[in-house]
């Protein structure tokens, strides 16, 4: 497939991550608790009690936890990632989940390629959790997304929160480490784990709970892997929740439901597609 070879270029050029091999670790972390927290999420941010009935685009299924959930809530799911290896994270858990079942699609695509989201047909809920703004070309992104949504159906997407200058040097930072040989990534892995994580894991460490940062986190990732994810994550765009809400209005998009956050993280956005 030729999104294979040009994703391992862009690894070999230094122009990109690679997510599924953080992904691949998910798999021995997964539990039942992790998978039902999944679904309370869709359940919660969409207001339904379940998926019956629906159709749901993932686009950008990373571990696959996330398609895992909406099938079990009952929906017909179609899930699609560039990373291949993201693509057999989500292949390994329908095939432990959901073996040959017709109702549920893993294959690789692009956001990027509109030819391919058009082929894929619409959906009631289309949902890109932390993913377009890794694309390289986040508004085309979106809006090639956009596309997808059924007239009165649900575009769930979250975003990296715009900070102004911190944001912009994270990006260069991440640059700089997708760039990096090999050999010397560890070294930076472990300067950006100790200049984020060491005052906590004192103040912890003083108050007598010295392994609570440790915890798996809500991704289903460690804090070591969950790190690594933040620090290699490049490409690497940010938008305001303005900017977002603006942006899709003009395409026929009101806004439904939205989570904002003033760090580093994600702005969630339900949207109902009215025209």
């Amino acid at each position: 497939m030729a999104f294979v070879s040009t994703h391992a270029v862009e690894v070999a050029r230094g122009e990109r991550f690679e997510f599924g091999k953080n992904w691949r670790r998910f798999l021995d972390l997964l539990s039942p608790e992790r998978i039902a927290a999944a679904e309370q999420s869709l359940r919660s941010m969409l207001n339904v009690s379940d998926l019956k009935g629906r159709t749901f685009l993932d686009i950008g299924s990373g571990s696959g936890l996330f398609s895992l959930a909406a099938r079990r809530l009952g929906a017909e799911v179609h899930s699609f990632d560039y990373d291949p290896q993201s693509v057999a994270c989500t292949e390994e858990l329908r095939r432990r989940f959901f073996s040959d079942d017709p109702k549920w699609i893993v294959e690789q695509g692009s956001a990027l390629d509109p030819a391919y989201l058009e082929s894929l047909g619409k959906f009631d809920i289309v949902y890109s959790w932390g993913v377009l703004h890794h694309t390289g070309a986040m508004w085309d992104a979106i809006e090639n997304a956009s596309k997808c949504v059924l007239p009165g159906g649900t575009f769930f997407i979250a975003l990296y929160n715009d900070q102004g200058g911190v944001s912009r040097r994270w990006a260069a930072i991440k640059h700089l480490y997708v760039r990096l040989p090999r050999p010397l990534k560890p070294a930076m892995e472990v300067a950006c784990f100790c200049g984020w994580h060491g005052p906590t894991i004192l103040k912890d460490t003083l108050r007598g709970k010295p392994l609570r940062l440790f915890k798996v986190s809500e991704r289903g990732m460690s804090v070591w892997r969950d790190l690594v994810d933040w620090v290699g994550g490049y490409p690497f765009e940010v938008a305001q929740p303005g900017q977002v809400f603006e942006f899709l209005y003009a395409r026929g998009f009101t806004l439904v439901r939205m989570t904002t956050t003033n760090s580093m993280g994600c702005n969630e956005f339900v949207l109902r597609k009215d025209r």
